[in-house]
């Protein structure tokens, strides 16, 4: 049975990466017999407006990538900031209302629900402590709001980027990723039953230069390419027609998938990345995205849980490393807290 005054996650599904962490973090707190509710943001905003900046979105990620790394970069220079407040100003009653008034804590896993949420507890509105769970290890700008009570960073490296952005109460946690089961065998996922596999992820979507980045494993022999194509049938279809990649459409069981193949390739440096290394899998970063996905590439290689592959000339090296050092990028620098523990003082 759920108890006491409910704990309000707001994430958003952009992706998949938000919401994961948001889901991780209600089953941890319903573990605890915690009544938990949580929120799409993109459900917040009025009119399908949500819908609408999400599809654009995803767009821009899919079609003209670099188009997304020129806008964060304004965004985070603030040349944007008067236009975000203008978008997010819309969802102010619908989130106080989502929030209710007997909320015991408010989590945020996105960083306009709690540019939101900070201004509402600026202006007196919402009583309700704030938390806002940092998802990537580089701290944009927007992810910082003031007004939100505790930040929680994933490593001594955001928690720094935090408090230079004006952050004050600031975290650090283990990330929160899925308590994962034994290795998955081959055969039950159907995978090719010989030679390395190298796993190359690219969140829900499908997006970024996926197609390069598998076809170029494949050209170094080291490794059968194996792609996690999420929601993009599209690109699944067009890499097993190719003959030299095992393309998969939305796979249940990431986790069991990332212990049956021998290294992972990501492109983000999002949840996948994160799930990879709780694994024990090695991670290797190639042909990032713009924007987020380079910005939290380099933090990822500068802390050393994750090596930046930063062109064709780097690719077999890194991936013979990965393949022969085993965990050698495992996250050990990671403090031991609780992420629950960190809630519950927050609240």
């Amino acid at each position: 049975m759920q108890r006491g005054s409910p704990v309000v996650v707001v994430s958003a599904s952009f992706g998949a990466g938000h919401d994961g962490a948001a889901e991780e973090l209600a089953a941890r707190l319903r573990a605890q017999r915690r009544a938990v509710h949580r929120h799409d943001f993109v459900d917040l905003l009025p009119r399908r407006a949500g819908v609408l900046l999400r599809e654009v979105y995803r767009r821009q990620l899919t079609v003209a990538p670099r188009s997304w790394g020129w806008l964060l970069a304004l965004a985070g220079a603030g040349r944007l900031s008067g236009r975000a407040a203008t978008l997010t100003a819309a969802a102010d009653e619908a989130t106080l209302a989502a929030v209710g008034p007997d909320a015991r804590l408010v989590v945020s896993t996105y960083p306009l629900a709690s540019q939101v949420l900070g201004r509402l507890r600026r202006q007196g509105r919402l009583t309700t402590p704030v938390v806002t769970y940092l998802t990537d290890l580089s701290v944009h700008p927007m992810w910082i709001a003031d007004g939100v009570d505790v930040h929680l960073a994933l490593h001594d490296d955001t928690a720094r980027q935090a408090k230079e952005l004006g952050a004050t109460d600031v975290r650090v946690v283990a990330p929160a990723v899925r308590h994962l089961a034994a290795r998955t065998g081959r055969p039950a996922l159907r995978l090719p039953a010989h030679g390395p596999l190298a796993l190359v992820v690219a969140g829900a979507w499908g997006v970024g230069q996926v197609e390069r980045a598998a076809l170029d494993i494949a050209a170094t022999g080291l490794a059968v390419p194996v792609v996690a194509c999420g929601r993009n049938d599209t690109l699944r279809r067009r890499l097993n027609r190719s003959g030299r990649v095992l393309a998969l459409g939305w796979v249940d069981d990431m986790p069991g998938l990332m212990r049956a193949c021998q290294v992972v390739v990501q492109n983000a440096g999002g949840l996948s990345s994160l799930e990879a290394l709780a694994a024990g899998v090695p991670v290797v970063t190639y042909r990032c995205l713009p924007g987020h996905g380079a910005a939290n590439a380099e933090v990822l290689d500068r802390i050393g849980w994750v090596p930046w592959l930063r062109g064709r000339a780097d690719l077999a090296g890194g991936l013979r490393a990965a393949l022969a050092g085993g965990n050698a990028f495992a996250p050990a620098p990671l403090r031991p807290e609780s992420v629950l523990a960190d809630l519950a003082v927050a609240a």
